[in-house]
């Protein structure tokens, strides 16, 4: 299928009376990604809205991907604006023929990656994103929702092809010296081969996180949630982009962020580091960690309408089903954004030899919080192991 450009996309939300009377539409691509284009429209009066198209092709390898994923994303971001509140940008139309949704434009919001490269602090955002995991992650699954209802919403968010992509570059590739496709640095790979591609207790327990990552339709996930598809402002965050949406285990979601957040104190550690920014982000991780299960505890054992999820003792249970989950999660995500293909730039533009001991301080954490994972209670643990392994670095 032919890619839209720039004037069919104008007169195509001209044609949506969005922009009443007026003609005199601009429109900017602002595509980053390697899936879709995503174009601002904009009018004279200053006011925009985002248009998101789907092509069957990927564009830098040009191999097929199923289109159904914009189905799966306006639906995610509908779910979870019920689920959360106003947590995800408002779609306003969605067009299954021309593969094409329009969204309400975050223009005065920043990428939430770009920002924390800049050291940037956002007050308001460990309580946003918390919020957020408990009300998507909690109220989603078989113990709150009716299960006839959760399991018809299992059916349509079926996301087989973007499902297989995860699978495929975060719980098999990092892990195969032969695949084509990771990227060591050159000056580690020695060390990589020793503590990742060779490292048989590892990889087992990598397999059996991708089991669960296969089998375990627990809650609605967003499937992709890292702080390139968080946009934030000083008082309010927004998540974008959950075309990888399907259910799964709820820590894949937990696991993503706190990941995220590592990369982000790692960085601030080994480049001109910021101590307040640095602080806040250590702050950001037990908050979230910690508060993520308090408050999906007391959720749900306020909201659970299956009587066996009342019962004393399994709100417990689940919490540190999620809890270890969560963890392994995080050390996937780490391992994966390290030396996987789709790296982060918080590592990728450290200068060496600074790069080097900062992706060896996230593979020697992933490694850790995969294997003994069980062994986890608290975001201070996390923090606390985090330090201990950057300054056996230096």
């Amino acid at each position: 299928m032919a890619k839209l450009n720039e004037s069919q996309i104008a007169d195509y939300v001209r044609k949506t009376e969005m922009f009443s009377g007026d003609d005199d539409l601009t429109v900017t691509e602002l595509s980053d990604g390697n899936i879709n284009y995503v174009f601002r429209v904009k009018n004279r009066k200053g006011r925009s809205v985002i248009v998101k198209y789907a092509d069957d092709r990927i564009r830098t390898s040009g191999n097929y991907l199923t289109i159904d994923r914009n189905r799966i994303e306006t639906s995610a971001l509908a779910s979870e604006g019920k689920l959360a509140g106003n947590y995800v940008p408002e779609v306003y139309l969605y067009d299954r023929d021309n593969c094409l949704f329009i969204m309400e434009d975050l223009y005065d919001y920043e990428n939430m990656r770009l920002a924390l490269m800049q050291q940037k602090i956002f007050p308001s955002f460990a309580s946003d994103i918390t919020d957020f995991l408990v009300k998507t992650l909690i109220l989603s699954t078989d113990d709150v929702t009716d299960p006839m209802e959760k399991k018809k919403q299992v059916g349509e968010f079926i996301n087989p092809m973007l499902c297989r992509i995860t699978e495929r570059l975060v719980f098999s590739e990092p892990y195969d010296s032969s695949c084509p496709y990771n990227n060591y640095t050159p000056e580690i790979t020695d060390f990589i081969l020793q503590e990742v591609c060779n490292n048989d207790l590892l990889k087992l327990e990598v397999a059996r996180l991708k089991n669960t990552f296969k089998n375990k339709a627990q809650s609605l996930l967003h499937g992709d949630l890292h702080t390139g598809s968080i946009f934030v402002r000083k008082d309010s965050t927004r998540v974008l982009d959950p075309e990888f949406a399907f259910y799964g285990p709820a820590g894949y979601d937990v696991g993503n962020v706190i990941a995220n957040l590592i990369f982000a104190w790692v960085r601030n550690s080994y480049t001109a580091g910021n101590e307040e920014f640095g602080q806040w982000v250590l702050d950001t991780i037990v908050y979230v960690f910690d508060h993520f299960f308090a408050e999906g505890k007391r959720l749900l054992e306020k909201e659970a309408t299956d009587p066996m999820a009342r019962v004393k003792g399994y709100s417990d249970f689940l919490m540190k089903d999620m809890k270890t989950d969560s963890i392994g999660m995080t050390g996937t995500e780490l391992i994966r954004r390290t030396i996987g293909d789709a790296q982060v730039k918080d590592l990728t533009t450290i200068e060496k030899p600074a790069r080097l001991y900062a992706e060896k301080t996230c593979i020697l954490l992933a490694e850790d919080m995969i294997i003994n994972r069980a062994e986890y209670e608290t975001g201070c643990q996390i923090i606390e192991q985090l330090q201990k392994i950057r300054s056996e670095q230096e």
